[in-house]
């Protein structure tokens, strides 16, 4: 406790450091206000019928990223996801348009420029989503005059559907434009944080609901409570380890002198992740998996038992299908994030080489091959990890508290608060200060090279 106390101390001396924190409590200040903030000529009383909505499903989803401003009818009610969708967009174009792959290499210069691409695709993406999101409201909440009273007094006019249109994109745009000042003069991924914070947002109020559950007389105690404490914990560690887990390809520079200096000579190590796809596997196949409640939605086809057996949550088909897409999404989001060819020139043209692999396409096809090899623990811990949920409610547990034992909930929180402490360590260490560990160092998601 004594260290720990010390060491806040020690962030506080820091006067950029305590800036940046102030400055980023403030800025997530204001995004949670917005999130309470509801859409004008929308009756806040009468939203149960949109908040159970986003209690589940693909609503639950988007309600879960949105920080529960989705089911507030906020002006924030898309968030960040359709900045996500975007830049998913903008790397998938990076991967098959030659224009992309030209502008990534251009370094500072192409990186604004993609950055601009993503941003007015962000405005286009909202524009198609802002309606059908008021389309959903005004059919959850029947759109009554007494749940959406727009300017003219009678039913939604015009007037109500321009302006929440022009609100919803603002909002988003806002929210996109307090991530980048975090990045920029705050603690951590501004991003990656306000995402967080939506998240861990609910985190006392479904603790609170286990608590209260368990207490009961059929719930098992308190002892069976804090057994589900110890095995969150439990599941936590094991999450760290399949985020910071990575294996160190060895490279040797070679010696250049220039001048009276002395270049390279020294051997670096290229850190290629277990888990390189981060989250994105298991967003994109609960996308899929969300289909056929979508097919049965509109064929109204609800007796079917085959399209029943994809849409129970805790079924066994629906996660065993789950389990697999979510291996090869780990698979294809890999071959996205990582390219070995690009990799083996940049090493090449450096002076670099892995010892005993010749330069060039031997180095591509090696470092393929340790990929592959990787790939596929770390895509089937990543599968449990996403299937964990639906286990964990087969003893009892309540669905809310159920999600912070794996999917995007758990992988999320973990990634964002590891390279938060990263960066807080950093501070520290520039300015002779101890760690934030008595020994060790926290290494985040985006540390990219360790000397030997």
């Amino acid at each position: 406790m004594k260290r720990f106390i010390q060491t806040i101390k020690n962030i506080w001396s820091i006067e950029d450091l305590r800036k940046r924190i102030l400055y980023t409590l403030g800025l997530v200040l204001v995004y949670r206000i917005g999130c309470y903030i509801v859409l004008p000529g929308v009756d806040p009383t009468q939203l149960q019928n949109l908040q159970n909505q986003g209690s589940e499903g693909l609503m639950g989803l988007l309600n879960m990223f949105s920080g529960g401003a989705f089911s507030n009818a906020s002006i924030f009610a898309l968030g960040i996801m359709p900045y996500i969708t975007a830049s998913i967009v903008i790397q998938l174009f990076v991967m098959v348009i030659p224009y992309f792959q030209k502008m990534q290499r251009d370094g500072e210069n192409g990186r604004r420029k993609m950055n601009q691409i993503t941003r007015l695709l962000t405005v286009a993406i909202t524009g198609f989503q802002a309606p059908a999101y008021i389309t959903n409201m005004m059919y959850q909440l029947g759109a009554s005059s007494t749940a959406i009273y727009p300017f003219d007094g009678s039913s939604p006019s015009w007037t109500f559907w321009a302006s929440s249109i022009i609100i919803l994109i603002a909002g988003t745009l806002f929210v996109m434009w307090l991530g980048e000042r975090i990045t920029e003069k705050g603690v951590g991924n501004g991003i990656s944080l306000l995402i967080m914070i939506g998240i861990i947002a609910r985190l006392p109020f479904a603790l609170f609901g286990e608590f209260v559950s368990r207490l009961s007389e059929a719930g098992g105690g308190l002892v069976m409570f804090l057994i589900e404490i110890i095995v969150l914990l439990a599941v936590i560690l094991l999450v760290i380890l399949l985020v910071q887990g990575t294996r160190r390809i060895p490279v040797q520079y070679a010696k250049r002198i220039v001048g009276n200096k002395q270049y390279g000579g020294v051997r670096q190590y290229i850190p290629i992740k277990v888990n390189a796809a981060g989250v994105m596997p298991i967003i994109f196949a609960q996308a899929i998996m969300f289909i056929p409640i979508t097919f049965m939605g509109f064929s109204g086809n609800s007796d079917s038992k085959f399209w029943l057996a994809f849409t129970d949550f805790n079924g066994f088909w629906y996660n065993l299908v789950f389990f697999i897409l979510v291996v090869l999404f780990t698979y294809f989001y890999t071959a996205i994030a990582i390219n070995p060819n690009q990799m083996a020139e940049d090493m090449k043209k450096n002076g670099g080489f892995i010892p005993g692999v010749k330069p060039g396409k031997k180095t591509a096809e090696y470092l393929e091959n340790i990929l592959s090899k990787i790939t596929l623990p770390g895509s089937i811990f990543l599968a449990i990890v996403a299937i964990l949920p639906a286990i964990i409610r087969l003893f009892g547990v309540n669905t809310q508290f159920a999600q912070f034992y794996g999917g995007t909930s758990l992988l999320i929180l973990v990634g964002v608060i590891l390279d938060t402490l990263q960066q807080i360590e950093s501070h520290l260490l520039m300015r002779h200060y101890d760690g934030l560990t008595k020994t060790g160092r926290i290494k985040g998601r985006t540390s990219m090279s360790v000397q030997a």
